[in-house]
């Protein structure tokens, strides 16, 4: 029994194609067919034929949506049996109306829109003139009907398409979005660990040199420990200076660096005692440079001093190459603890300018020497136009204490 039951149930046809009839389809139908069968109860004559033809302009509507084509060209027929049967009429083709509108709205093809309204257009004058013997009214009346349906699901096409092609196209610049913001990570995740990667060899040349002296100092230690006891006092003291500072270097740059890399870059590196050269290098291009120092020099540690000199090229280098500047100061400013750095340029400096200055790879490795010494860096535009970059790195004493 429950087997026959559900075998009940819309054809297999029905089913392939959509599942059945929309309610919202129904109730048209419900709606167009008051009106076309209320004439019922006052007409003169009421024939079977009559029934027949009236009902075929109302029951194709259900499926209007899933065949508007079809439903059109079954409903026009039956509009034009009930108009020359006329037992009983319509005042109008409402079903026709319905039907024209549904297909110029949601017709598949275009030739079936436009083939469709022609044909009844070119129809409608020998119906109306030489069978129905419409006066001019008349005949103006059912030719610009059928005509304003058209126009009007034709209407609500468009408004739809448009509607589509804006959500599409929201869409569309939501996805570009996505992927220039996963690029822009990725590019930002490159930056950073390409910096690692310098900041690891800067390191290792650094380290190095300490290790290297505690090793000579070590096997100096042994043959002066009996012959020299101040030279050997002072020969340790040296091997535990050595070894602190390396330990301080380490501590702070295994808070950035994620792993250790090694390419073997071992050429000498810069001090900020370099300055000079690297400003009166800058000078030999069209940005001139100011350097000033205020305060009194205090030591700095090995990677800060390095910093320092990294820092400074590298926002230099940057203005020379991003900014479009004419004139650049770099500002040394020694404290009680620790040294500020302060470049400032008179070029571009607002978001919309290449490169570092929307956030590139320049500001992101200014960034990351800063922290790999216990200092700070930042960048930004300046009020008035141009660009400032601010670092601070600790003085040795503050590291060691």
């Amino acid at each position: 029994m429950s087997d026959r039951l559900c075998g009940l149930g819309p054809p297999g046809w029905l089913r392939r194609r959509g599942g059945g009839v929309r309610p919202g389809d129904v109730l048209v139908a419900a709606a167009v067919a008051v009106p076309v069968f209320v004439p019922f109860a006052t007409a003169p004559e009421v024939t079977p034929l009559g029934v027949v033809f009236n009902l075929g302009t109302v029951v194709p509507l259900v499926w209007r949506r899933r065949a508007p084509f079809a439903v059109a060209l079954v409903v026009a027929c039956f509009a034009m049996g009930v108009s020359l049967h006329h037992r009983p009429g319509q005042m109008l083709q409402y079903g026709a109306l319905v039907a024209i509108y549904t297909l110029a709205d949601l017709g598949r093809h275009r030739w079936q829109r436009w083939g469709f309204i022609g044909v009844i257009v070119a129809s409608i004058p020998p119906g109306a003139l030489l069978v129905k013997n419409n006066d001019a009214g008349e005949f103006m009346f059912t030719l610009l009907l059928p005509m304003t349906a058209f126009l009007l699901g034709t209407l609500a096409r468009t408004a739809r398409e448009r509607s589509n092609a804006l959500v599409e196209r929201s869409s569309q610049l939501e996805r570009e979005r996505e992927a220039l913001e996963r690029e822009r990570q990725a590019e930002a995740a490159r930056a950073a660990a390409e910096e690692r990667a310098r900041i690891a060899r800067d390191m290792h040349d650094v380290l190095a040199h300490a290790v290297s002296l505690m090793v000579v100092q070590a096997e100096a230690g042994p043959v002066v420990v009996h012959t020299d006891p101040a030279q050997a006092e002072r020969v340790f003291d040296a091997i535990a200076d050595a070894g602190r500072d390396a330990m301080a270097q380490l501590r702070r740059t295994l808070g950035v660096l994620k792993k250790e890399q090694d390419h073997g870059v071992r050429a000498p590196q810069p001090t900020i005692g370099a300055l000079p050269g690297l400003v009166e290098h800058v000078n030999r291009t069209q940005v001139n440079v100011r350097l000033t120092v205020e305060g009194v020099r205090r030591e700095l540690a090995a990677d800060a001093d390095l910093a320092a000199y990294r820092i400074v090229q590298e926002a230099l280098t940057n203005t020379v190459k991003h900014a479009g500047a004419r004139a650049a100061e770099v500002l040394l400013r020694w404290t009680d603890h620790e040294l500020e750095i302060t470049v400032t340029d008179d070029g571009r400096g607002r978001d919309g300018a290449d490169g570092w200055r929307r956030g590139g790879d320049g500001l992101i490795g200014i960034g990351e020497r800063a922290a790999a010494c216990g200092g700070a860096a930042e960048a930004g535009p300046l009020p008035g136009g141009g660009f400032r970059v601010s670092a601070t790195l600790p003085c040795a004493a503050t590291v060691a204490a």
